[in-house]
């Protein structure tokens, strides 16, 4: 088939729309297939690359792809891969894939760009591999697409970028089956940091909070509170995430941020106020409150050198999930992060079919998770 790969235009948006059903059904849970308003605002903004695949003398496109570009933290995140049921098979993904990203690296902005892809099936994962991407982790649970669904993060680097990373002195000793997991699929090392765990408590609080977190629902509110208490933007990074909702307990000690989706079921708790060891103690009814607004899976981004964040997470029982290398720029050095996630849904692999680049991560997941939910009892000797 003869298929013209071409910049998305507004009146694409119909066709995108009907593509993204024919793929997905109703169960698409992204505003960028489904939603017309916002589909055209990302064709508009200099910021989004959408391409689209059409063949020549068909009715509908053949495919979609965009990369969004967040220019404050220099990263992209590849979105919407979508090809025609009638047109699989024939490396279109890939075809798009290697297109969009070659748009964006070539604007100069983009130090990393990243997908969060699908595991119903191999093929995404290997349509990724094959465009140069790294496999990054596991979140089991992420999505509520056609079911719940686990996701993989991949990642692919401009050149040069993963030579200039900062390494880290130490890291909490539940982080070292994923940073061991990372060595085993990406081929990166991680140094030999020191084994420590951080502060179970934070200064001034003596007792876990108990009390319900109060959660407050109002975006145009929450972004200018957002951007009260963080008006450094190196103190709000969690790219293309915008905050539309924060909990608080009652006692007003902490202000926790969160991007709160609950078509997907899903939410990114975007940054903490003061700190994000002041959460410590204090989870257990912040997730209660999360999920009592729709959403089963949470994730929180953090960086690996901050021992004391993700302590407090990890006492919390999230789960180590990804290690995404050299993420942030900082003059001239680039700092790895670290995906931590906590499902309150059962997490059942077998529909999942994890590719060998991910299978590392499986493991070093399924081993965290057994040390945080089924404790091995003492045995006496």
């Amino acid at each position: 088939m003869t298929v013209t790969i071409a910049p998305a235009t507004p009146q694409d948006v119909a066709q995108l729309r009907q593509l993204y059903f024919d793929v997905y059904g109703h169960g698409y849970p992204v505003a960028l297939g489904s939603d017309p308003e916002e589909m055209r605002r990302l064709i508009a903004d200099p910021h989004t690359h959408w391409l689209t695949a059409r063949e020549e003398g068909a009715g509908h496109l053949a495919g979609s792809v965009a990369v969004q570009t967040d220019p404050g933290s220099r990263i992209g995140k590849l979105v919407g891969l979508a090809v025609h049921p009638e047109q699989r098979g024939g490396g279109l993904a890939g075809r798009l894939t290697a297109a969009v990203c070659a748009d964006a690296f070539a604007t100069g902005t983009p130090d990393s760009i990243y997908a969060t892809v699908r595991v119903v099936t191999p093929g995404p994962q290997q349509v990724f591999a094959r465009n140069g991407f790294r496999a990054l982790g596991l979140m089991p649970n992420a999505v509520e697409v056609a079911g719940c669904e686990s996701l993989a993060l991949f990642a692919r680097h401009a050149d040069g970028v993963l030579a200039r990373r900062e390494s880290v002195d130490q890291v909490p000793g539940a982080l070292v089956p994923l940073l061991e997991a990372a060595r085993r699929s990406t081929g990166l090392g991680y140094g030999d940091p020191q084994v420590t765990d951080g502060p179970t408590v934070p200064a001034g609080r003596t007792a876990p909070v108990t009390a319900p977190m109060e959660l407050i629902t109002a975006p145009g509110f929450v972004r200018r509170r957002f951007l009260e208490l963080f008006p450094d933007p190196a103190e709000r990074f969690f790219p293309l995430h915008v905050p539309n909702a924060v909990l608080t307990p009652p006692d007003g000690a902490f202000e926790a941020y969160a991007d709160l989706d609950p078509v997907a079921a899903s939410c990114s708790l975007v940054a903490v106020h003061p700190s994000p060891a002041a959460v410590t103690g204090a989870l257990e009814p912040l997730m209660a409150a999360v999920s009592r607004a729709g959403a089963d899976y949470v994730e929180t981004l953090l960086p690996l050198a901050d021992t004391a964040g993700l302590s407090a997470f990890l006492a919390a029982g999230f789960v180590p999930s990804a290690v995404y290398p050299a993420m942030r720029r900082l003059g001239d050095r680039f700092h790895d992060y670290v995906v931590l996630s906590r499902t309150s849904r059962q997490i059942d692999f077998r529909t999942t079919a994890v590719s060998g680049p991910l299978q590392p991560y499986l493991l070093a997941y399924l081993t965290a998770w057994t040390s945080t939910y089924l404790p091995l009892p003492e045995v006496a000797p």
